[in-house]
Order: structure tokens, then C-alpha cells, then sequence
């Protein structure tokens, strides 16, 4: 089913994104991902790619802004280059890009989010997923069976210390899965998003007292451990399995039960 398929991962440099590119690979499926790295961040990127390419698939990165217009317009015009009248199988949004900083100036933190932050987090955590179902659809790139994936957190409906942008970002986001689920469902593409569990990426180890919260998270989840990038990843792959888009407009918790878990 997936074999030579192909697949557009937002963030594919790290994180989730990172292992749904192994996970897409080593089911035969080709990769696009968009990564804004400079350093070693673009060269940890390449060596992704090449190790893709390894698995005898096709991998073609683009280390470019993808909440940029311009890397839209770029990056849908080479995708239908490169998948003929396949179009795309997987999308995967999975971009964290956005503000730490609290709503409320407080002594400890006596700097608070701008208009101008707020606004960048919601539009590349939120509203860029929108613009680029826009863009791949109005190119004849969603086909029948095809999965749209977006990565939301437990965040969108609990208060975090200085998480509230981000907070906001993830509730629009799930907004928007819903809605781009309904507006689809007549082509048969699935729109869902996956709440992941509590997971050691660099966007986590980013939040003030990330340490703790994780620790706290372990002790509870009912499997003794955090979620790893790979258990969304594989979560992703066997979703992707099937042409059935009748699993649309959710919100999938692919956190070993920790939310459930007192």
C-alpha cells in the first residue's frame, strides 16, 4: 500500500518528524521534508536524507522557512514534479516554532509575550497546516486515501506556566483539523491530529521547568515511560496503511495512557 508512495513531512529534521521519515522509509515510501536548520542542524538533516536514500527510497530535503509563502509555491510545485499524478500520501505537520513567555509580567519573569509573538506562534504552529492543505490540494496533490496528520499536545486544554501561546497555537490547530476534516471528507482524505504524550524533544527541553514536568509525566503514564518520537511515528504508518477515511476529524491520544492516568 505504501510502497513507493510518497510522503511531505513539515519538520522533518527532528522530533516527530525525524522518525516518521525512518518509519515512512522503511515501509517504501519516498520522502519530501521541509527543515529550517542552519550548521549542524542542516548537515544532521543531510545525513537523515542520505540515510532515507540508504533504505533504497527516494529522499529530497528543502532546508527552508516552511511557514514562508515562497517555500509553499517551491516546495508544492517540486512535490508535483517529483510524484507525477500520485500526489501525496502522508502529510505530516509537525512544526514548533513559537514564544515561552507568559501572558502575566511576574518578578521571575518580568517579560511578557507581544502581539507580534503571539501572532508567529499561531500562524507556523496553527495556520500554516491550512495553507499548505490549500495549496497541495488546489495542485491536485491530496488524492483519494490520502492522511493529513497534525501534532497537538495535551497544551490546547491545559494551562502549562509560560505555555500560553503555544497553548493557544495547539487549540487552533485542532480547530482546524476538524474543519479541514469536514471540507475533505468528500475526496476521502483524513485529516487527524495526534496527541502525543509527554516526549523529549528539543522543543520540550525548550519550556521552563521541562525537566520536572517530564519526570512527573513518567511516574504517571501506566507503562513507566515517556512517549517516544517512534510510537507516534508508528502510529502514523499504520494509519496510512489503509485507504479507509473514515477515522477523520479526531483528536488520537498516542500517549500510553497518560492523560488517563491519575
Amino acid at each position: 500500500m505504501l510502497n513507493q508512495s510518497w510522503s511531505l513531512i513539515l519538520g522533518v529534521s527532528s522530533g516527530f518528524g525525524r522518525a516518521t521519515a525512518r518509519e515512512m522509509a522503511r515501509r517504501g515510501a519516498n520522502v519530501i521534508g521541509v527543515h529550517f536548520d542552519t550548521a549542524d542542524g542542516a548537515e544532521e538533516a543531510q545525513k537523515l536524507a542520505e540515510e532515507i536514500r540508504d533504505t533504497g527510497v527516494q529522499a529530497h530535503f528543502f532546508n527552508l522557512n516552511a511557514a514562508s509563502a515562497s517555500t509553499r509555491v517551491e516546495v508544492v510545485a517540486r512535490t508535483g514534479e517529483l510524484t507525477g499524478d500520485r500526489g501525496v500520501r502522508v502529510l505530516l505537520h509537525s512544526l514548533a516554532f513559537g514564544t515561552l513567555l507568559p501572558f502575566v509580567a511576574t518578578p521571575q519573569s518580568p517579560e511578557v509575550v507581544t502581539a507580534r509573538q503571539m501572532a508567529m506562534t499561531v500562524d507556523v504552529m496553527a495556520h500554516s497546516l491550512v495553507y499548505w492543505v490549500q495549496d497541495l490540494h488546489a495542485a491536485g496533490l491530496l488524492p483519494r486515501g490520502a492522511k493529513v496528520f497534525s501534532m497537538t499536545s495535551a497544551g490546547s486544554s491545559h494551562a502549562l506556566g509560560s505555555y500560553g501561546p503555544v497553548s493557544a497555537a495547539k487549540a487552533a490547530l485542532e480547530a482546524h483539523t476538524r474543519q479541514l476534516a469536514v471540507e475533505l471528507a468528500p475526496q476521502g482524505v483524513a485529516v487527524n491530529a495526534l496527541r502525543a504524550g509527554t516526549t523529549l524533544t528539543p522543543a520540550l527541553q525548550k519550556i521552563p521547568g521541562s525537566a520536572a514536568y517530564a519526570d512527573a509525566c513518567r511516574a504517571r503514564n501506566p507503562h513507566r515511560r515517556l512517549t517516544e518520537p517512534e510510537d507516534v511515528a508508528e502510529m502514523i504508518g499504520l494509519f496510512a496503511g489503509t485507504d479507509s477515511s473514515w477515522m477523520t476529524g479526531n483528536v488520537i491520544g498516542v500517549d500510553g495512557g497518560e492523560l488517563i492516568s491519575a
